[in-house]
Order: C-alpha cells, then sequence, then structure tokens
C-alpha cells in the first residue's frame, strides 16, 4: 500500500523476484514511479478500507506493506491485514520513532527510516560502517 519512491522500489524488488504483486494507492498518477517492465497489477484503492482490500485480495496475499505517507494509515491498515485477514507478513512504515515504539508493542511488525536513518548517519559520523 502507497507507490511513492519507497513503495515502487519494493514493488519493483519483489515483481523482479518474480514474486506476483499488486501495489494499491488512493491516487492513480503515484504509478508513474513504476518501471514499464513492472509486471505487478497497480489498483486505484484505499488500504484502509476493508471493502477495497478485499477487491485487491486481500484475502489470498500472504504479505502486506504499508508504506503510505502517514503513520496512523500505514498503522491501521496493517493492523486490518493482520488482525482481520490474518495476512502472514504485515510490515509497517513508521516515521516517528515514538510511534514506532507504541506501535511494535501493539504487536505489528515496524520499520522506521528515521530511526535506522540516524543510527547509521552516527557510525557514519563516528567512523563506522558505511564511512
Amino acid at each position: 500500500m502507497g507507490c511513492g519512491r519507497t513503495g515502487a522500489a519494493i514493488a519493483e524488488a519483489l515483481d523482479l523476484d518474480d514474486h506476483v504483486v499488486t501495489i494499491i494507492d488512493r491516487d492513480a498518477s503515484q504509478f508513474r514511479r513504476l518501471a514499464p517492465e513492472f509486471n505487478g497489477t497497480r489498483i486505484v484503492a484505499n488500504g484502509m478500507d476493508q471493502k477495497d482490500l478485499e477487491n485487491v485480495g486481500i484475502s489470498e496475499a500472504d504479505a502486506f506493506v504499508a508504506v503510505t505517507q502517514g503513520d496512523n494509515r500505514n498503522y491501521f491498515a496493517s493492523q486490518l491485514a493482520s488482525e482481520i485477514y490474518d495476512v502472514e507478513h504485515v510490515l509497517c512504515r513508521v516515521k516517528d520513532p515514538q510511534r514506532e515504539v507504541i506501535f511494535r508493542q501493539l504487536g505489528i511488525k515496524t520499520y522506521s527510516p528515521t530511526s535506522s536513518g540516524a543510527t547509521t548517519m552516527v557510525a557514519m559520523l563516528l567512523g563506522g560502517k558505511g564511512s
């Protein structure tokens, strides 16, 4: 869910690895980020709407990744995928490190580019990884 830079990159990587990929976004113009070779399905839908999720096949999905711009949207859609549709692998991007802790405590697997980026940059400044 979410076809910004990150969502498009994830969808393309999974597609190149021969996974069946459906990417959803509320704005059809976001699909411009996908390479012409992308073989997955593009669907305009709202990942927080159960009917939309059902229409795109959430019940058959074995993975769901939420990478919209909104932490709360990502969490809500991830919670639906995990708790209502029993999707096995659910990953939620959370930009706010404090929310990441809360969402993780609520049982959702999270990734925070803010936390990861800060950790990597400090290590680089101090002569560690990536310097």
